[in-house]
């Protein structure tokens, strides 16, 4: 086992240069998705005079998006004693959240996996597609219990995309990542010092510069970038806080983030994270409540991610 207290000695050369790593990203495809997530869906589910039916026949035009559709209404989470086969009887089911979180993984995840096809080595891709799901579930549900109003899906986004740069770096930098994976770390922050030591810039970083080329709002790409530190974040820091948080409950939770090799995360490391106390502040009455909440949420993740990959 490589140890991490010198991942550089291993790798043999210095880090790379800012102007290197920047050349190295920008060469990795973009994604159409991030351009335009489902932009007809995404109307039509915020619209609350749109019909069933209406929803479902934007869904018909995308086999892929349907297939997980059923999948979804279909899995153990909704209990369902018949097999549900009909669109507008899925999204009567699933209702319009669900169908706007679905309509946004769906295209991210195939363009993610497009990125994949152009990489070497047998990475565990679909382990980072069921943590940045999780986690996008997740941050939801806390940013959901703060004073923050958010009337789009900026909540979900930043959840979703905040490990984009670990698809990146697979693209951009694949023996430095395929050295990483055999490198022990305690916690994600410290998988970023080795990143910053191997390769210059850490997975946040990268991520943040790759969503900058796609033009993504500033609250998306400032939590992706201070995702493990959001203390130092200059705005937007609830977002990134709360992306913090969901990624260590759902790395407890089992659903790693794969391109990784992190420590079991221990029960309520979390609430010693900066993230929980900027939003919920010391240990009283609303962090329990906080703590509750999660809870059942995290026992919902695995049947809900069975049909989504």
């Amino acid at each position: 086992m490589i140890s991490s207290a010198n991942p550089e000695a291993v790798s043999g050369h210095l880090p790379s240069t800012d102007e290197v790593i920047q050349n190295r990203i920008d060469a990795c495809p973009k994604l159409a998705s991030l351009q335009s997530i489902n932009r007809a869906l995404t109307q039509l589910v915020n619209c609350d005079q749109s019909l069933n039916s209406q929803i479902a026949e934007v869904i018909r035009r995308d086999p892929s998006l349907t297939a997980r559709l059923l999948r979804m209404v279909n899995s153990v989470y909704f209990g369902l004693s018949t097999r549900v086969n009909n669109i507008e009887e899925a999204v009567f089911f699933l209702g319009l959240r669900q169908i706007r979180e679905l309509s946004m993984a769906t295209p991210v995840i195939e363009d993610l996996e497009k990125i994949q096809q152009n990489t070497a080595g047998n990475l565990p891709w679909k382990d980072l597609w069921s943590h940045s799901i999780s986690t996008a579930i997740l941050t939801r549900e806390i940013l959901a219990s703060t004073p923050l109003h958010i009337d789009d899906d900026t909540d979900y986004l930043v959840g979703l995309l905040h490990n984009v740069g670990k698809a990146v770096m697979a693209y951009s930098f694949p023996e430095e990542l395929m050295t990483l994976m055999e490198t022990k770390t305690a916690n994600p922050q410290e998988v970023c010092h080795c990143e910053r030591e191997l390769i210059g810039w850490d997975h946040a970083r990268i991520g943040a510069h790759y969503l900058g080329r796609h033009q993504i709002p500033e609250e998306i790409t400032l939590a992706v970038l201070y995702h493990n530190d959001p203390a130092r974040a200059p705005r937007h820091r609830l977002f990134a806080a709360a992306v913090q948080v969901a990624d260590y409950i759902v790395r407890h939770a089992g659903i790693t983030g794969g391109f990784e090799n992190i420590d079991p995360i221990t029960p309520d490391s979390w609430l010693q994270l900066d993230g929980w106390e900027m939003l919920y502040g010391a240990d009283g009455s609303e962090s329990m409540l906080a703590r509750a909440a999660l809870a059942n949420c995290v026992q919902r993740l695995p049947s809900m991610l069975q049909g989504l990959l």
